[in-house]
């Protein structure tokens, strides 16, 4: 499943973040801020217009990121 697909709330795991090229700097951005495998992460919100950006927290930070941003990171829902 991917992070933009993932329901307000629920706990996941970072499976993966994949990239879209050789060099990807968005990826990387990603995994420098910790979106790395094994991560806890949870969708806390979403923006009024298009549900863009979305609040995500990873660990005890919350980030906003754009949903083409979060639907490249792969979570696993906890169950």
């Amino acid at each position: 499943m991917r992070l933009s697909e993932l329901a307000q709330g629920v706990d996941a795991v970072v499976q993966e973040v994949e990239n879209m090229g050789e060099i990807d700097p968005i990826a990387r951005r990603l995994r420098d801020y910790g979106f790395v495998r094994g991560e806890p992460v949870k969708l806390v919100g979403r923006g009024p217009v298009g549900a863009d950006p979305l609040l995500v927290q990873i660990g005890y930070t919350r980030f906003a990121l754009r949903r083409t941003e979060a639907a490249r990171v792969v979570v696993e829902v906890r169950s």
